[in-house]
């Protein structure tokens, strides 16, 4: 049945459902993400640290959660429906491959032939073709088949690729569902909740990752402290990948951050209970002050509201982006960039070469059961390679790797039918 409201509706009509709960389509939608095996999938992929080697450091799935929680509040502070962001948080990264943004630009030099591969454009997918849950007239699946509105604030980059750009949302054969769900919206521009999503992301990666560094022992904030030099390359790491800020801007900013009384715990961290405590208030305070800074400025320039869809956008004062773009850095370069790093990503685009290659010389028949038939259906050579590409994106961490030792070890069969949520 059509929903009047062309937010609330579906790709997919669906006759109406009399649970007894009176729920609303978003909730609908929230609970559709949180019940999907791709969402499952993310307990076992990297988020920073590669899952599994270390129960305090975040995965995708729980970093997913903090996005949902983060947006959510600051979504409903806004006048957005708080369901409609939660979903855009929980869904933002069910399209990310194994080994982080690492697997990502493998998968993208791989993926070429078939139009590359980026992780929100493969959230889309997930969400209108590979996950399981409602099928189409046509007989394809129509995936979760979430509403409009959700979709829409799933798409953290609303636009199919551009020449020398690395981000984007949608690949050429997802276009039909993605032009329904922009259907009316000026090219590009983006929904107040799928900003709000954006800027929870930013927020929870920057001062959870840094949280995760201190107590793994890999971030200290003493060279910075101390050492000019290394502020200096700080904040030319940050221009060159975070931030739009020269380095000498951002250098006026990392001297006030380091200044701030609120991140002293961080210089004395011995992983005791009391350091942990403190450290947690240390992230606490730096989130509150990231979302209440946005939701100020956002009111100050487009009044109280309530605001959603496309009645607002999200204002981020400078100096508050840059403040959290430094901690993306101190991230990236004390911890993505350790010693002995580049090492494991050479492994880990190896598993990853060495998978596409094989299933794809192997195809239809080392394919999972979902995706064998689609490979069989695909018209052309790219077509099939994007089925070869889904599947390997859909793999955990330790589902790759097991992957890689069986089919190159020379195993015969077929890989068991719950493969990819392994």
């Amino acid at each position: 049945m059509t929903s009047p409201d062309p937010d609330a509706r579906r790709w997919v009509d669906e006759p109406p459902k009399d649970t007894g709960y009176g729920r609303t389509a978003y909730e609908r939608d929230r609970a559709r993400v949180l019940h999907s095996a791709a969402f499952r999938r993310l307990a076992a992929k990297t988020q920073v640290h590669m899952a599994g080697t270390d129960d305090f450091l975040r995965t995708r799935l729980t970093h997913s959660l903090e996005v949902a929680q983060i947006a959510r509040e600051m979504g409903a502070r806004l006048g957005c429906d708080p369901d409609v962001v939660d979903v855009a948080g929980l869904a933002h990264d069910l399209g990310h491959p194994p080994f982080g943004h690492n697997g990502e630009e493998a998968l993208d030099t791989l993926a070429a032939r078939c139009g590359g591969f980026e992780g929100n454009a493969q959230t889309l997918r997930v969400l209108t073709r590979l996950e399981a849950k409602v099928i189409g007239p046509d007989g394809a699946s129509a995936g979760l088949n979430l509403t409009r509105a959700s979709l829409d604030a799933v798409s953290k980059y609303p636009w199919a690729r551009r020449p020398g750009e690395r981000k984007f949302g949608v690949y050429a054969d997802d276009r039909p569902v993605f032009d329904w769900l922009r259907s009316g919206v000026p090219d590009g521009r983006r929904c107040l909740e799928a900003q709000v999503m954006d800027w929870a992301d930013d927020v929870a990666y920057s001062v959870h990752d840094v949280e995760d560094g201190i107590h793994g022992g890999y971030v200290t904030l003493h060279p910075l402290l101390v050492d000019a030099d290394e502020r200096a390359a700080l904040c030319a790491d940050v221009a060159a990948t975070y931030s739009g800020e020269s380095p000498a801007d951002l250098a006026e900013v990392l001297v006030d951050l380091l200044a701030d009384p609120v991140l002293a715990p961080l210089a004395h961290y011995d992983g005791s209970h009391r350091a942990q405590a403190a450290l947690k208030a240390t992230t606490s305070v730096l989130t509150g002050r990231f979302v209440s800074g946005a939701v100020a400025a956002t009111q100050e320039r487009f009044g109280p509201g309530p605001h959603r869809r496309y009645a607002a956008d999200l204002v981020v004062p400078r100096e508050i982006r840059a403040r959290c773009a430094l901690l993306k850095g101190i991230a990236l370069r004390y911890v993505m960039r350790r010693p002995g790093s580049r090492d494991r990503y050479e492994r880990q685009r190896r598993i990853l070469t060495d998978l596409v290659d094989v299933l794809a010389d192997r195809a239809p028949d080392v394919l999972d059961v979902v995706f064998a038939p689609l490979w069989r259906a695909g018209p052309d050579d790219a077509a099939r390679l994007r089925v070869v590409i889904d599947q390997v994106a859909s793999l955990t961490d330790p589902a790759a790797v097991a992957w890689h030792a069986r089919l190159l070890d020379g195993a015969e069969g077929r890989p068991r039918w719950a493969g990819p949520a392994t």
